[in-house]
């Protein structure tokens, strides 16, 4: 049984090293180092301000322009590549910012600070059976970061995270508060722009029911999925969530797979008894069996097993969507003096699935890439933010890679993803952004063809690049 508790954790935490933002510095207040959870870029910076009330938030930008300051804005700082912090700059950590303003059960709206996590947000409407529409599969992200990285999920019905988004307050690079909506040119901007159009201060999100699914998986072949998604999981209005996860153990690698499908239970009166808020478990001994896996190919070998016949023995398992959007994520917390855990995610049309893992796989036989977990979920095309990454309908894989913090080590990293971005790209895809920025500048105009508009709105909201990441310095 503890084999199968800890496999469940292992195989459903791997998006969680992921974009929100949690501080890395020595000290809140003074010139300090910082870095995010990646740890591959500590910087000195000249300040961190803690966003408590709105009013210091203005003072500070305004500060900041008297005095020609750069300004950054973190939240639990899972992003990874420097979209949080600047040299010398004024880091806001928005984690204090984190209210619960206004809740609508009829309309099934919720008003929250944007410091606020998913599971902030969780607990306050759970008793009132609802439940977020779009969000990671973890809930420790804040709702800012959220936002800012345009997030998505294992829901197949609900897509980008900037669909479910009523309205925002914005605190410019003048210091002045904007409200912006759907119908505004920021919009399309901000969300999913990384912070550097101005701080997000609170944001009214659309919520829906909570429901009871029950747990289906198989175990396929990686050439039979995306027929088999199309069929079976996108036409069967069952099915509510969906994710797969494809072997990258030495025997099957980027072949053998199994997919969850999370199915309405016929029974949702019962629902009640299945919505107590689950935490995590068992985190120090799922932590030890994902370090083998990291060191060893037996190791990753029985991980993938593990993680295969903990899934299959769970059919038929009931579940509240609440709990399914609550995977373990603490164990992912991993800190070691030579090496470190970073994400990459590609996204690629359905219909390529089958092809572009025979080019992923010829691609990677020659690499040596320590690579722990694919994960796999669907995302439906939407091109309503600047930098959309759903150019169609897409299947999402989520890397986990093991990478070293030697100068060699990073570069042959950077080498290999960019062959990796090359394979997605050539198959219509594209790459989630709040990673490190290993891409060319050429391969991130493919991968995202607005992007001139997305920078050219920069120039004009913030012609003094006020706010300033990395992701900014590398691509503009």
């Amino acid at each position: 049984m503890k084999k199968k508790l800890l496999a469940f954790a292992l195989c459903t935490g791997a998006y969680a090293a992921l974009f929100a933002y949690s501080v890395h510095s020595e000290q809140k207040s003074g010139s300090s180092e910082m870095t995010d959870v990646s740890r591959l870029m500590p910087v000195k910076i000249k300040q961190t301000v803690k966003g408590q009330e709105e009013n210091n938030l203005i003072d500070t930008v305004k500060e900041a322009n008297r005095k020609n300051i750069k300004i950054s804005i973190a939240g639990t700082q899972h992003s990874m590549g420097g979209h949080t912090y600047y040299e010398d700059g004024i880091v806001l950590d928005m984690t204090g910012y984190n209210k619960i303003l206004a809740f609508d059960k009829e309309k099934k709206t919720i008003r929250v600070q944007s410091g606020a996590t998913w599971n902030d947000i969780q607990k306050y409407v759970n008793p009132y059976g609802l439940a977020v529409k779009v969000m990671q599969s973890q809930n420790i992200f804040t709702i800012g970061g959220s936002l800012s990285a345009n997030a998505h999920g294992r829901d197949i019905r609900y897509g980008s995270l900037i669909d479910t988004v009523k309205s925002f307050r914005l605190l410019k690079a003048d210091g002045t508060i904007v409200t912006v909506t759907p119908k505004d040119d920021l919009f399309s901007a901000v969300i999913g722009g990384y912070g550097l159009f101005g701080v997000i201060l609170d944001a009214e999100l659309e919520l829906t029911d909570d429901e009871l699914y029950v747990m289906q998986t198989e175990k396929m072949n990686y050439s039979t999925y995306a027929d088999y998604f199309t069929k079976h999981v996108k036409g069967n209005p069952g099915v509510r969530m969906h994710l797969a996860r494809i072997s990258t153990a030495e025997k099957g690698f980027l072949k053998d797979m199994y997919v969850t499908n999370y199915v309405l239970s016929e029974e949702q009166d019962q629902l009640t008894s299945y919505s107590d808020l689950k935490e995590d478990e068992h985190t120090q001994v799922t932590k030890f069996a994902l370090g083998l896996s990291r060191r060893y190919g037996w190791g990753r070998n029985w991980l993938w097993n593990t993680q295969q016949s903990y899934f299959l023995s769970q059919n038929g398992t009931k579940v509240s969507r609440n709990n399914v959007m609550r995977s373990e994520s603490k164990f992912l917390e991993y800190e070691n003096n030579e090496n470190t855990d970073v994400l990459q995610e590609y996204f690629v049309p359905v219909k390529e699935y089958a092809s572009y893992i025979d080019d992923l796989r010829q691609t990677l036989s020659h690499e040596d890439l320590n690579l722990l977990n694919i994960t796999i979920r669907y995302v439906q095309k939407n091109e309503k933010a600047d930098l959309s990454y759903a150019k169609d309908d897409m299947f999402s894989l989520v890397l986990l890679i093991n990478e070293g913090f030697s100068k060699e080590d990073q570069a042959d990293a950077a080498r290999i993803i960019r062959r990796m971005t090359d394979v997605a790209l050539k198959h219509g895809g594209s790459y989630y952004l709040p990673y490190m920025t290993y891409q060319t500048k050429a391969q991130m105009r493919q991968a995202y063809p607005k992007s001139e508009a997305f920078f050219q709105k920069k120039r004009t909201y913030d012609p003094d690049e006020r706010f300033m990441n990395y992701f900014y310095q590398r691509y503009k």
